[in-house]
């Protein structure tokens, strides 16, 4: 099975609806498409080239797949399960990328997806980091927030003076609402019309 092969049905997998690409490959790949593969691999050797071919798909995605910021951006990360924090331990596929973190339905093992969107809903940029990354931290990295400007939309846990600041000076525009422990500050009502569209990225 060639690389292309494989980033094909990684593809494939997203835009179909199954839950877990094991059901995925095992029912679609190897059942119903198996004349569109001539070469297919066991389940267990497939992941193992997953990850052989997960650069290439990198370089993929950034140079075809990715939309223009428009000026409105909205910002929000995502948990990507690995296991479960228990079997940790015993989790072989991505030992040594993968970490522990917790989300609003305990602790698990994997990865944390962070998206950034126009107010069409196309992926301008994503990076994907350890579990127990703080969603603030791809702020703070100019090559994530390069292609970036104008008002920019997120949840309470970006909420950050320091880097409000940051980017307020790269042309950025953070925009979150307040916490209720925090001074009420005055928001211009187009800023609270942005905020009400923040619920678009859940559809990516």
């Amino acid at each position: 099975m060639s690389d292309s092969e494989i980033i094909t049905i990684l593809i494939l997998f997203h835009l179909s609806g199954y839950r877990t690409l094991k059901a995925f490959y095992t029912q679609m790949i190897c059942k119903e498409w198996r004349q569109h593969f001539p070469v297919v691999l066991s389940y267990n050797r497939f992941v193992e080239r997953e990850q052989m071919v997960s650069l290439k798909l990198y370089f993929f995605l950034n140079n075809c797949c990715l939309g223009d910021c428009t000026g409105i951006s909205i910002i929000d990360s995502t948990l990507i399960r690995v296991c479960h924090d228990k079997r940790s331990r015993r989790h072989k596929t991505f030992r040594g990328f993968a970490t522990s973190g917790k989300g609003t339905m305990g602790w698990f093992f994997g990865f944390k997806l962070h998206i950034i969107i126009n107010d069409r809903g196309e992926i301008v940029q994503w990076q994907l980091t350890p579990a127990n990354t703080d969603d603030r931290t791809p702020l703070k990295n100019k090559k994530f927030t390069e292609k970036i400007f104008g008002k920019l939309v997120a949840n309470k846990g970006y909420i950050s003076r320091s880097l409000f600041e940051e980017l307020f000076v790269d042309d950025i525009h953070l925009i979150t609402r307040i916490r209720k422990n925090m001074k009420n500050s005055l928001m211009h009502l187009r800023d609270k019309i942005l905020l009400r569209k923040r619920s678009l990225i859940e559809t990516v």
